[in-house]
This record gives structure tokens, sequence and C-alpha cells, in this order.
């Protein structure tokens, strides 16, 4: 398959695209992560997702050590060109390195940040 449509993506200057994931049969937003060529590349090569971790300056297989990969089911691309949605099937059910369904747990309630999901599996079960 040829890669050209990857030049279709309007990269940041640091050669980097962000990612929305969203559980394809629920439509909740799990998480939000930045991709590169290579990693988007592999993620339509393999069919789960594979991002561009900034904090550790490394392709990041999702999953590679908790086993929570995410399955791409689709994947568009916005208006602008400048930001990928992935519909997902989220293995295991969590998404979060925190053990929970979605990094989106907080809630402004009152002026303060407030946890509204409960943690699903111990983080410190999940990475050993």
């Amino acid at each position: 398959m040829s890669l050209a449509w990857l030049d279709e993506i309007q990269w940041t200057d640091d050669g980097l695209v962000p990612v929305i994931a969203q559980q394809h049969d629920t439509g909740r937003v799990v998480m939000f992560a930045w991709m590169n060529r290579e990693s988007l590349a592999l993620t339509v090569e393999s069919g789960f997702a594979v991002y561009w971790s900034r904090s550790r300056q490394r392709l990041w297989r999702k999953g590679e050590e908790s086993g929570h990969q995410q399955k791409v089911i689709d994947m568009q691309l916005d208006c602008d060109a400048d930001v990928i949605l992935l519909h997902i099937e989220q293995q295991g059910g969590i998404a979060c390195h925190t053990g929970r369904q979605s990094c989106f747990y907080r809630r402004l309630q009152n002026g303060q940040w407030q946890t509204t999901e409960a943690v699903l599996k111990d983080p410190q079960q999940i990475y050993k």
C-alpha cells in the first residue's frame, strides 16, 4: 500500500498529529495522544494503536506493558487535516494508566476537579 495518504496530514512543526481515541460502541472518549508518521503507518499496518510518547521520545504500542491494546475499528481525519479520530475497541476495558476506563475521569464541579470514575484495576497490578 502506498503511504501517500500520510502527506495529506497537517503535521505539527515537530512532526506530530493529535489523536483522539474513542470507544467505537459507546462513543466514550477514552484518551488523547500523539502520533508521528511512523506510528500512524504502524497503526494502519497492524490494526492496533501505536502512538508517539513525547515523554519517552519513542514509539508506544498501546498496551505493550498493560496488555490493554486498542484495536482500531475506524480512523477519521478532521476537516483541517490536523486531528485524527480513532474509533477503537479497548482491550480489557481500561485505557488510562491510572487503571480507569478513560483518561477523562475528572469533572469540574463547583470550581474543583472531582473524580467521577472508579479505578477498575490497581495500576501496580497492571504495570509490574
